[in-house]
């Protein structure tokens, strides 16, 4: 089915595997670098303040899309980005200069703003319900595959060859907004009110509609109650593993928590690189509603295992299962989602969604204090209890009804 997707999806699909390869390899470790230069309260300041730049810059983003076209956004945003990596490049080509590279990372932040946003319009503008599903399929495996690969090899380059992947970034760059010029068309054209619509009360309106979308915002609830649950693999149960996890030899390997912790991403990143073709072959010509669901069970209950076990061969079955889960619930869900849009407010709306990101890690990182008070079993229940309101609240967004909503948008 490769062949039949629009030329724009493979192109993005394309420009974002690349761009996520060589981005791997550098901003999972920003946070090590500012704590290095400028110490840890000042480095968590920064990415926090470079956080709400994205944050507002995805929101300002959705309604340009709408206003100026996907297209003349998205490649303003891919030269943005070109500016920022080869600030970031020059400020450090003769030693680390971490106010150099905040000015720049403030810069990618405002360019991924733009990008995602109209990148996602896109999408959903040239796509149809009954490709939908595999095509978000296929974006997965590759978002997955590409920061699989990019994180192993950041981990190995980074100390010793900062310089070379900002270069890296700097030339992939070069790349991938080459690519998109020269292949991507344009999908909606610029509003005739294009120039009024870009102040702050034509923003202002075009984000109302959204705010007043009953059903659009409960799904929205969902998708953070779901995501949220994932999200506390790096806060409660990095915990639970790294103080509870018993150290011993596996294989003749030794393990404590934080490699087991490793082991357990690398076998759910592993499943999702390898399996999601034929699930996606599987989905197609399927009602995603079920999937979704079935999905949400299995992830909930997976993450729930992991919260409170610290048995080896239960942590990796668990793993197996939130894999299946999130194979089943991911482009199901995706595909649900497009359909829930209004056609003339796809960026305002998208924007809109791309802060369950934003919003989970804020619901996960509450798993810390909440972990220390009520322990894993406790832990595991909360999870279990966010995937079945994350599970209702989605499906009364999809309740009869919600197409004569749109009709009327």
């Amino acid at each position: 089915m490769w062949r039949t997707l629009h030329p724009n999806v493979k192109t993005r699909i394309t420009t974002s595997f690349l761009s996520r390869v060589v981005g791997s390899m550098v901003f999972p470790f920003m946070a090590i670098y500012f704590t290095a230069h400028l110490g840890a309260a000042l480095a968590g300041t920064l990415l926090l303040a470079a956080g709400v730049a994205q944050f507002l810059a995805g929101l300002y983003g959705g309604a340009l899309t709408d206003a100026l076209g996907r297209r003349r956004t998205l490649l303003t945003g891919e030269g943005l980005k070109l500016l920022a990596f080869t600030l970031m490049l020059l400020g450090n080509l003769h030693g680390p200069n971490p106010w150099v590279t905040f000015a720049a990372l403030l810069l990618v932040n405002v360019s991924g703003g733009l990008i995602n946003p109209a990148a996602e319009a896109m999408l959903v503008d040239v796509s149809t319900p009954e490709t939908r599903t595999f095509m978000y399929a296929v974006n997965y495996w590759a978002v997955n595959l590409s920061i699989l690969i990019g994180t192993l090899a950041g981990g190995w380059l980074y100390r010793d060859h900062f310089t070379l992947l900002l270069a890296l970034l700097v030339g992939m760059s070069v790349i991938t907004a080459a690519l998109c010029f020269a292949l991507m068309t344009e999908t909606r054209a610029a509003s005739p009110t294009a120039r009024a619509d870009l102040g702050l009360k034509p923003l202002l309106r075009s984000y109302a509609q959204v705010v007043t979308d009953r059903p659009f915002l409960l799904f929205v609830l969902g998708g953070i109650l779901i995501l949220s649950i994932e999200f506390t693999r790096t806060t409660h149960i990095a915990v639970h593993l790294a103080q509870h996890f018993p150290r011993a030899d596996w294989l003749g390997v030794p393990l404590d928590g934080v490699r087991a912790a490793s082991v357990l991403t690398a076998v759910n990143t592993l499943m999702i690189v390898a399996l999601t073709a034929p699930v996606a072959r599987w989905l197609t010509g399927r009602d995603p509603r079920r999937p979704m669901h079935a999905g949400f069970a299995l992830f909930a209950l997976g993450f729930a295992a992991l919260a409170f076990s610290t048995h080896l061969p239960t942590l990796i079955a668990a793993s197996v299962i939130l894999s299946v889960g999130e194979l089943l619930y991911v482009p199901t869900r995706q595909a649900l989602l497009a359909d829930l849009i209004p056609e003339g407010r796809r960026g305002a709306y998208l924007a809109t969604h791309g802060q369950v990101f934003t919003i989970s890690k804020w619901v996960a990182a509450l798993g810390l204090p909440a972990g220390a008070a009520i322990g894993g079993a406790g832990m595991a229940a909360a999870l279990l209890l966010l995937g079945l309101l994350g599970s209702l609240f989605t499906a009364l967004a999809l309740r009869p009804g919600a197409g004569e909503r749109m009709a009327r948008a």
